[in-house]
């Protein structure tokens, strides 16, 4: 199992969701134990959390800043190793850039920044401070996720022809930031979120899970990009014709006003010869769709697939994984690259399986672009990071 990690928390105090699960995911193999954090801007509300939590409290801090401070000042033996930012978007960059300054490692929800010129001055840091970087695109840890970037790199689909990538959701259908709903309040206000609402949101998993799983990149953008709810201020509704490179095509659906719908992530991807499909709403499989031949059903758990699913696997077959696991899996494979790190035996973060800052501004050049072709009268934006 190796030894445990000793994190840090920045952001998910009391009622926060994504802190929560950050929590579990880091909790599920037993390789972390949460030591630390500034759960709120409020010292009050931190203080609170960490009682909750049964953190010692003197480790529970009224700001980052103080708690990375205090953190470094402390024996190596005692300090924390790795910090868990869990924040809005807008604050990302400053907890981020003091912890990797103060040598932590960092692991922090996506996306990477509230703006590319963050981004790209995040990676300077990482490379100056070599410290390592995870960002929890969560659909990457899906083990069939995997099985299906296993067929593409094997050339089982063959030359790549065609790539689907949708994400709807419908609870954005109505205007709940005028409600008091504080999820919806922030990831449509500018000032929090950035310049992307949905395109931001869930529109960066998307264009993440099309290029983990194919290994391309998108390279031109064709998008439109809506405010489907009158008043509000970031858009929630987007659809874009995708460009990759080696000739590849592609579809993205990113939208938050699809009223019905949950969290259907779906991805389809289309070789010369054959398909593969898989779906958020039925993780545990993933469909083969050979040429000429029947669909196959794969199933997580099953001894069939490749190593790459198997490790990411927990349970035999018929026990259903999901959001935590994958979640868990980034956690993981996170923990084995700073032990590395702490060992000296650390080589680049390309050796292991978790997105790093080079996804993350990806991702912030993707909203960039889909702003900029959804302005421009020219059918193709380039993708320029």
């Amino acid at each position: 199992m190796g030894k445990k990690l000793k994190l840090g928390m920045v952001g998910g105090g009391v009622g926060a969701f994504i802190g929560e699960v950050h929590r579990k995911a880091a909790s599920l193999d037993g390789k972390y134990e949460l030591v630390c954090g500034a759960f709120s801007s409020s010292a009050e509300k931190s203080e609170k959390t960490g009682n909750e939590l049964g953190l010692d409290p003197n480790r529970v801090y009224g700001s980052f800043k103080e708690m990375f401070e205090n953190e470094a000042s402390l024996p190596e033996s005692e300090r924390m190793d790795a910090v868990s930012i869990v924040t809005p978007n807008h604050v990302h960059f400053e907890p981020a850039k003091m912890a990797l300054e103060h040598g932590f490692h960092v692991i922090i929800d996506k996306p990477l920044a509230f703006s590319l010129d963050e981004a790209k001055e995040l990676k300077k840091i990482v490379e100056s401070t070599g410290n390592v970087l995870a960002l929890t695109h969560t659909y990457t840890g899906y083990p069939m996720i995997k099985e299906a970037r296993h067929y593409v790199s094997s050339g089982k689909l063959g030359s790549l022809r065609k790539i689907y990538v949708e994400y709807p959701q419908g609870w954005l259908s109505s205007a709940l930031e005028e409600e008091g709903n504080k999820q919806a309040s922030w990831r449509t206000d500018p000032s929090k979120s950035g310049e992307g609402g949905a395109i931001g949101d869930i529109g960066t998993h998307a264009a993440n899970l099309a290029e983990y799983v194919s290994g391309l990149e998108i390279t031109q953008i064709c998008a439109d990009v809506n405010i489907a709810v009158k008043g509000r201020q970031l858009d929630d509704d987007s659809a874009a014709l995708l460009k990759f490179n080696k000739d590849v095509s592609g579809v993205l659906i990113a939208t938050q006003v699809a009223a019905g719908e949950e969290n259907n992530l779906k991805l389809r991807i289309y070789g010369e010869k054959g398909g593969v499909e898989w779906t958020h709403t039925n993780p545990n499989t993933l469909l083969w769709k050979p040429l000429d031949e029947p669909v196959q059903i794969l199933r997580a758990g099953t001894g069939y697939l490749s190593e790459a699913a198997t490790s990411n696997t927990r349970l035999p077959a018929g026990h259903p994984e999901g959001y935590l696991e994958a979640f868990a899996n980034i956690y993981v494979a996170f923990h084995d690259a700073v032990q590395d790190f702490k060992s000296g035996s650390y080589k680049s973060v390309n050796d292991y399986d978790f997105p790093n800052v080079d996804d993350g501004i990806r991702g912030m050049a993707f909203v960039s672009t889909m702003v900029k072709s959804n302005n421009s009268d020219k059918k193709w934006t380039e993708f320029v990071v």
